[in-house]
């Protein structure tokens, strides 16, 4: 039996039984388990309520953790803050507020790399090469733009750092249909740049038709997993969570 090609890959960011809420008694996550190998783009899906977005900030830091554990290729990460996870190579990019809208986008992009300013350049540089259209406009202020030009400095931004994995949530939210479509085609071309993607999505079908491999997650779980073609085509997929999740 041949050896799946992402066992042979190195885990980027490996997420086990992750018991994890906001209010002290009451968990989002009941024991979530997730795996990301290098140069995978991993979708996670399922209805309102079953803590994907909560996976997600989980990871960044954003959610306290009562039990379980998160790791970035082999070193433990649990509830590090967001500053110090940056650091170590991972970036997220929220749903909402996720622009500095009083900035300029090259003020955007210089904040997402505070950290790194002497790469600038050369990080502006591989952004630009996904998001020409940015280039020139760095003068342009982030609140005048469309709610999909703001999503593409918003991934700009998360990008400056070279992350070694990219946490997206609902990148096509609230956008027109042909807006959707081009962040779903820059997710793919970030991801195909080499790196490592995590994207919560409410747009299953869109979703699972450009991932590597899915998540179903039902009330903080994993209820199944698998490569995108096989929960597009999985007949319990499809009753219960793609017939009301997408289009």
């Amino acid at each position: 039996m041949a050896t799946p090609a992402s066992a042979t890959k190195t885990a980027v960011v490996d997420v086990k039984d992750l018991v994890a809420g906001y209010l002290p008694g009451v968990n989002i996550l009941n024991g979530t388990n997730l795996v990301a190998h290098q140069g995978e783009l991993i979708g996670i899906i399922g209805p309102n309520g079953a803590g994907k977005s909560t996976l997600l900030k989980a990871i960044f830091g954003q959610v306290k953790i009562r039990s379980g554990s998160i790791s970035l290729e082999g070193d433990e990460i649990t509830g590090l803050k967001a500053n110090k996870l940056v650091a170590r190579g991972v970036g997220f990019v929220p749903q909402n507020n996720n622009v500095f809208p009083t900035l300029s986008i090259e003020e955007n992009l210089q904040m997402g790399i505070y950290q790194r300013p002497k790469a600038y350049n050369e990080r502006l540089e591989f952004v630009t090469s996904i998001f020409a259209e940015l280039g020139s406009r760095l003068k342009q202020r982030a609140g005048s733009l469309s709610g999909g030009e703001r999503q593409m400095v918003a991934m700009s931004r998360a990008l400056m750092m070279d992350p070694k994995v990219l946490l997206l949530d609902e990148p096509s939210a609230g956008l027109s249909p042909v807006r959707q479509d081009e962040a779903f085609i820059r997710v793919s071309e970030i991801n195909k740049a080499g790196v490592t993607t995590i994207m919560v999505e409410q747009n299953a079908r869109r979703c699972l038709q450009i991932c590597d491999r899915g998540y179903v997650l039902d009330q903080g779980r994993d209820a199944y997993t698998g490569t995108g073609r096989e929960l597009l085509n999985d007949p319990k997929v499809i009753g219960l969570y793609l017939g009301t999740l997408g289009t």
